[in-house]
This record gives structure tokens, C-alpha cells and sequence, in this order.
């Protein structure tokens, strides 16, 4: 490379690695190798000029404890800090401080309070109910009542009360008096569950999915409950319904006895319970009627009984261990 502008032999080849003429630097070295330094820049630094100001809220904090503006607050000359003054009131949805006005606060609508107005099913003594020295838990003398929620008082609250006349009006036009379709409504932990009778199940699904003013357009599945000591109502159906339309979910439940475990299948309503049905078949026990294809989808079809269920013996399969098998739950240490 020479003195001239740019100037350079190629030998036979390119020589790889070679860069083009600078950017925005100057354009030519100006008869140096290396060209001149980069040009200044054409603004200030993207900053604030001015230093960043004291934090509005520990200075209005340090005032009240009775530091200064850059004092540390309780110390010899100011107030020691009140230990009992209470944690920092939270506001609701609202963004107000204290209660929801238009909530309804009584205590069958409260979460938790079921108290006496709840319905009791059973008495269980120790952690999981074992009656014959099973209970390893150390919780062997606890009793407590197993309480399910009781039906719920008007004015429920919020949207609740628009569906509930909605549903009620839609199958009074249908000629069916909603006391002989809807069992008992709950309103529990801020959830809505209408307590459907099995004979009326179809028509209330359907309703809740075409009326325009419920618009119950997908049910997200169906999941099963056991109650062992809910005479005549051992076996219940949960279905959740959700609208897209109204931004809104409620349940409906549906109970059968053991004896006789038939509950109307929605598949001919949602389509898409075909294979929470089929679950709910295989680890229950309930026979869906007017299911296509009501088969085991989990257990082996020569599986016997049904494995969720309270009454379903532990250890279906004997286990052996080293030569040994595990004992039966009535045969177990007791550390109560």
C-alpha cells in the first residue's frame, strides 16, 4: 500500500477480510494509514441533565416517623415506630378501600361460613377417615364435620342473579317449572353451581347454550365425585360451563345413587365431552345414556371396579416388596 488514495495490489487473488471505505468517519486517511478519529457527535447525551429527585413516598414516610427529608426516622429525636398500627389497608377491585358495597355479605354467601345452614354428610376422625388403625398421619384423634354447601339465598350477587331469572324464565317458556329442574342453587367460594336433576339435564344444557341471553357456548368437561355417605346421592357429575360471549362460568351438578348410576349424556349437546365422559365412566362408574362410545379410556377393559371411588379397596394389585407384600390399611401401625 502506497501514499495514494486507496490504492492496493491484488496478487493473484482477493484477499479476504478487507473492509470497505469508512462510514462516517472522513472520507479519505488523508495521506495517513489510519484515517482521522470519528466525527464528534451532533447531540447531547440521551440523559436528564438534572440529578433524579427524592422518592416521593419514603420522603413523605420519613416525615411522618419524624426524620427529616434525609433523616432515618426513629431515631433520639423522633417518635419510635408504632409496631400496632396494622397492615396496609388493601383496596378491592374497584380501587376503593374497604368492603365492596354491592357485595352481599351475609353468611350463607360467605366462603367458609357454612356453619349449621351447610349439609352434613359424615363425621370423619382422623386425617383420612381410617376406622381400623390405618391412619399413620399422627392426626388419629382429629374429628371434624364434612359439610357440603347449602343452597344460597337471593340476591346472590353480581351476574348471578341476571342468569338465574334468565335460566328460570327460559325454561318456564318451555312449559318446565324451574323448582322441578334446578335442585338447590349454591353460591360458594364466589362460584355458581345450579343443582340439576338428572331427568332435566338435557333440556337445561341446551337452554344454557342457546338462549341469547345466557350464551353457554362450551363446556370445558365433566369431572367426577364420590360421596359414600351422601345417601341416595353417592355419584356426582360436575360440568363446567363457560360463555365466550358473556365472559361467564358456572357449573351444573347432577347426582345418582349407586344402585342406579345413569346420568344423560351432553354429547349430543357439547361434543366435546366425548372423552371426559369416558373418564369419568372408567374411574367412576356412571353410565352416561346416549353416549356413542362409552368404553374404558384409561384402565384395561377387563379392569374390575372403579378406581376413584371411596369404596375402591386399596392396593387393587398385590405388591410384592423383597420377598414381602405390603400390609392391608387395617393392618398398619397406628400413630395416633
Amino acid at each position: 500500500m502506497g501514499d495514494l488514495h486507496g490504492g492496493l495490489r491484488l496478487l493473484g487473488r482477493h484477499v479476504q477480510q478487507l473492509r470497505d471505505r469508512p462510514g462516517r468517519r472522513p472520507h479519505r486517511p488523508g495521506r495517513h494509514l489510519p484515517p482521522g478519529l470519528p466525527a464528534t457527535a451532533r447531540d447531547a447525551p440521551g440523559r436528564h441533565p438534572q440529578a433524579p429527585p427524592e422518592d416521593p413516598v419514603l420522603q413523605a414516610r420519613r416525615e411522618r416517623r419524624g426524620g427529616g427529608p434525609r433523616g432515618g426516622g426513629g431515631g433520639a429525636q423522633g417518635p419510635a415506630h408504632d409496631r400496632d398500627e396494622g397492615a396496609a389497608a388493601v383496596s378491592d377491585a374497584n380501587g376503593t378501600n374497604g368492603p365492596n358495597p354491592e357485595k352481599d355479605l351475609s353468611a350463607s354467601n360467605l366462603p367458609g361460613q357454612r356453619g349449621e345452614g351447610g349439609e352434613e354428610i359424615r363425621v370423619q376422625r382422623g386425617m383420612f377417615g381410617a376406622n381400623n388403625g390405618g391412619d399413620t398421619s399422627g392426626y388419629g384423634g382429629l374429628v371434624r364435620s364434612v359439610r357440603l354447601p347449602g343452597p344460597a339465598t337471593r340476591p346472590y350477587g353480581g351476574w348471578f342473579d341476571e342468569v338465574a331469572d334468565e335460566l328460570e324464565g327460559a325454561l318456564e317458556e318451555q312449559g318446565l317449572l324451574p323448582a322441578n329442574a334446578i335442585e338447590k342453587t349454591v353460591v360458594d367460594r364466589d362460584e355458581l353451581t345450579f343443582h340439576i336433576e338428572r331427568e332435566h339435564l338435557l333440556l337445561v344444557a341446551r337452554t344454557l347454550r342457546d338462549d341469547p341471553a345466557l350464551r353457554f357456548e362450551l363446556c370445558t368437561g365433566v369431572s367426577g365425585v364420590h360421596y359414600p355417605s351422601d345417601k341416595g346421592r353417592e355419584l356426582h357429575a360436575v360440568y363446567h360451563l363457560r360463555s365466550i360471549t358473556h365472559n361467564r362460568l358456572i357449573r351444573l351438578e347432577v347426582s345418582a345413587p349407586d344402585s342406579d348410576p345413569h346420568i344423560p349424556s351432553l354429547f349430543s349437546v357439547y361434543p366435546t365431552n366425548d372423552w371426559h365422559e369416558r373418564e369419568t365412566y372408567d374411574f367412576f362408574g356412571i353410565v352416561f345414556d346416549g353416549h356413542p362410545a362409552l368404553t374404558r379410556i384409561m384402565m384395561p377393559d377387563d379392569w374390575q371396579g372403579f378406581p376413584q371411588r371411596k369404596d375402591y379397596p386399596l392396593g387393587g394389585i398385590p405388591v410384592e416388596y423383597k420377598g414381602a407384600q405390603i400390609p392391608a390399611p387395617d393392618q398398619r401401625r397406628s400413630y395416633s
